[in-house]
């Protein structure tokens, strides 16, 4: 049964830019300098990334789709996506498509674990950057990224010893770079949400990264705090508590953005997609798809 999107792995992800300008250290880090051609088509299709992936737009405008949500990344920004996360490309719009210019650095979740980086103090941000992955550098961050990007590019393509582990130590000066960058744009973002705790935010950082591996299969909450060792009411005040929604709001919304996924790109019958979710019967997946959505899943489909 084919899925609506595609379930990419790294490799995969630069075999869609040989033709480009790539740098790679196996099938754990890359660097692409994208310019615009019809291999742009490729992404126009749902692409769930195994991998940790920033997207740097250097010139033009691209709309983006994060878990079916539209942003637009603009010149100078920057996008974050962390593995899991549905990306698609909808449009270029710039009127001269030839001055698209943009650089995507993609590391896979076993390079960057081994870096024994706090992935927390960044990444625990999910809210924020399930709400707006797309940041804005000054012309100094922007000046800093760029030799970054310059510097990695020329050790990714030299032949000197130690390679990975000088890259190692650039990606992780690079990496705190970036959580300056992001947590100065976050405090705006923490206006609108409830500030957590330390503990809270590491269980919520887990949990989201649970979502992203078990939701076509488990939507109890039992589930998700047996994973983290934890008892039920517990965990459930400590999402509460990072997100300001609960679990289960956490568990249906992945849910729901599964099933759009099914009913928008693919070909599947809604019968075939109940299965794919792991819902009792047709009458059950229905009662739940139009209590969230307000349609059936027909209705959905065919609007």
């Amino acid at each position: 049964m084919d899925s609506p999107f595609y379930n990419m792995e790294l490799a995969q992800f630069k075999e869609l830019f040989t033709d480009e300008r790539q740098v790679a250290l196996g099938d754990d880090f890359c660097i692409v300098d994208v310019r615009y051609d019809e291999k742009l088509l490729k992404l126009q299709s749902p692409v769930r990334l195994d991998a940790y992936l920033v997207l740097f737009c250097i010139r033009g405008n691209v709309r983006l789709s994060v878990n079916m949500k539209e942003f637009v990344i603009e010149e100078d920004q920057i996008a974050l996506m962390i593995p899991g996360y549905i990306g698609q490309v909808v449009d270029v719009e710039v009127d001269d498509k030839s001055q698209l210019h943009y650089v995507m650095v993609a590391m896979s979740r076993r390079y960057l674990s081994a870096l024994h980086l706090d992935l927390n103090r960044i990444f625990a941000e999910g809210t924020a950057l399930l709400n707006n992955p797309c940041v804005r550098l000054s012309a100094d961050e922007k000046r800093i990224a760029m030799r970054y990007l310059e510097l990695g590019t020329i050790v990714l393509g030299s032949d000197v010893p130690n390679k990975r582990e000088c890259l190692g130590s650039l990606i992780s000066s690079l990496f705190y770079l970036s959580e300056g960058v992001f947590n100065k744009r976050m405090d705006l973002a923490r206006q609108d949400t409830v500030v957590p705790h330390s503990r809270a935010e590491d269980v919520f950082n887990k949990f989201l990264r649970l979502l992203a591996d078990y939701h076509t299969r488990e939507r109890s909450v039992s589930f998700y705090a047996s994973k983290l060792c934890l008892s039920p009411k517990y965990f459930s005040k400590l999402i509460k508590t990072a997100s300001g929604r609960s679990a289960p709001e956490w568990i249906d919304h992945y849910v729901i953005l599964e099933a759009k996924n099914y009913l928008k790109y693919s070909d599947m019958s809604i019968k075939q997609i109940v299965w794919q979710l792991h819902f009792s019967d047709q009458p059950t997946f229905t009662k739940f798809f139009k209590a969230h959505t307000g349609m059936t899943p027909a209705q959905f489909r065919k609007n």
